[in-house]
């Protein structure tokens, strides 16, 4: 064979069975032979075969098993309404705002999705969200750390999670809007990993083209190794970070670093904290936080019975209520002691449908799933937590996703929210409002209704501004 396949990468097929890969080697350049050959040597053969060979010894561990034993969390932090709860949350909030000022807080962003399901050909934070300034979900939540920052009197650093497809566009777009005022040293770009998909029956690699494989991001719990790998954990040790907010680029009204988290997860001493807010029904696609054996943990919506899901209390509330919004705070030490582990975070396989190219390398577009992807849970975690904190968000205030083109979760439900929060924040400063006024308050105007109050020094401010930023 011309330009010769090394011989360690053809042991390592063969030993796999996985040599068809190479049909095509005679026939690729030096830069697709090189290509190729990066892709296979990434991939661990030895995890990828425990991974579809894995089942589980004990039938109670499943993830059926484990959600008919499920039940709410032992412990929750409810949104306060008594004086005791009021009095222990500003306990909590003047904790966090110790946490930040004293420069321990950094924020971690996972970006790696595109806008596809919104008919948007960009990574998903470039979309424009804004309802007045058409800020884009990018601008919102870099303003609100920089606006953490600015109060705090500190630099909080930002880690960004891109994925494959997402990461040159995402870095190219953050460098031509000056990082949105954030110093661009503590913005730091980290790419998840990927792994390859695998054909469902011969459980062998597909090609995507003959010098490239059909791969996917390896999940947002991909997360750990890629902090490592890309150095942004010796990055926090350098700069004193010792705890995590960790939050999602799809939902503009986020609390980032929120304070009162941020305090309870400290005063409670939690290596993993959790927000959730009350489902709208049984039937809502989100994950669960609840107990199993006294055990804090996360069931994905997929993994959920519908009879489970439909339990209700006596008073006819579902009894696992506790939606999880994919917002925590990590403990650095905690991800540390994770790293490396591939029982603490495992693969998670789903059954796909993947464009490939077949033995002839004719395209194939399959209209069933044909393919198997794996990819990694950040809320595997939990259950490794010595203390783990369950704390209830107010939904209206604090999730509202960009996920759909339209109806729930969509860009018009977004801008809507958006808007809505801040005609309560300028009510509650005093302020007329005109009811149909669109109305946006950027996080470098104000944080919260507190602080709009303050910017506020008579009712004839407001005049008839639609956008403060």
């Amino acid at each position: 064979m011309a330009h010769t396949v090394p011989d360690a990468l053809k042991t390592r097929l063969t030993e796999h069975n996985q040599t068809h890969v190479l049909r095509w080697w005679d026939d690729l350049s030096s830069e697709q032979r090189t290509a190729l050959t990066s892709q296979l040597d990434a991939i661990d053969f030895n995890t990828l075969e425990a991974c579809l060979t894995a089942k589980s010894a004990d039938e109670s561990d499943t993830p059926a098993a484990k959600a008919q034993r499920a039940t709410p969390p032992t412990e929750i932090v409810r949104l306060p309404n008594t004086a005791a709860e009021l009095k222990a949350y500003q306990a909590a909030e003047a904790s966090g705002h110790e946490l930040l000022r004293a420069g321990r807080v950094g924020v971690v962003l996972v970006a790696g999705g595109q806008g596809t399901r919104l008919g948007f050909p960009h990574p998903k934070g470039m979309f424009p969200v804004g309802p007045v300034s058409r800020s884009t979900l990018f601008q919102i939540l870099a303003e609100q750390v920089l606006a953490r920052s600015r109060d705090a009197g500190v630099t909080i650093p930002f880690y960004i999670m891109t994925s494959e497809a997402t990461h040159a566009e995402t870095v190219e777009f953050w460098e031509s809007q000056q990082y949105f005022g954030l110093d661009p040293n503590a913005v730091k770009f980290f790419q998840q990993g990927t792994m390859p998909a695998v054909d469902a029956e011969s459980q062998r690699l597909l090609l995507a083209e003959p010098h490239r494989l059909c791969t996917s991001p390896d999940g947002h719990g991909g997360m750990l190794a890629a902090l490592e790998k890309n150095g942004c954990l010796d990055d926090m040790r350098q700069r004193g970070v010792d705890r995590l907010f960790y939050h999602q680029v799809d939902n503009p009204t986020v609390k980032v670093c929120d304070p009162a988290f941020l305090g309870f997860h400290e005063l409670r001493g939690s290596e993993l904290s959790s927000k959730v807010v009350p489902k709208r029904s049984a039937a809502e696609k989100m994950g669960v936080v609840v107990a199993v054996d006294g055990v804090t943990q996360i069931i994905e919506y997929s993994d959920l019975p519908t009879d489970v899901a439909a339990r209700t209390t006596s008073d006819g509330e579902l009894e696992l209520w506790c939606g999880s919004i994919a917002v925590h705070v990590f403990s650095r030490d905690f991800l540390e002691r994770l790293i490396g582990s591939d029982a603490a975070l495992p693969f998670h396989l789903a059954h796909k449908k993947v464009p490939h190219i077949d033995a002839d390398g004719h395209p194939v577009e399959p209209e069933t799933p044909n393919a198997i992807k794996f990819e990694r849970f950040i809320f595997d975690a939990l259950p490794h937590a010595k203390t783990a904190l369950v704390m209830e968000a107010d939904r209206a205030r604090e999730f509202n996703p960009v996920k759909n083109a339209e109806g729930q979760d969509s860009p018009a439900t977004a801008r809507t929210a958006i808007t809505r929060i801040g005609k309560e924040w300028l009510q509650a400063a005093g302020q007329e409002v005109p009811e149909s006024a669109e109305i946006e308050i950027g996080p470098l105007f104000a944080l919260d209704a507190e602080q709009l109050q303050e910017r506020f020094a008579s009712k004839s401010e407001f005049a008839n501004r639609t956008y403060f930023g």
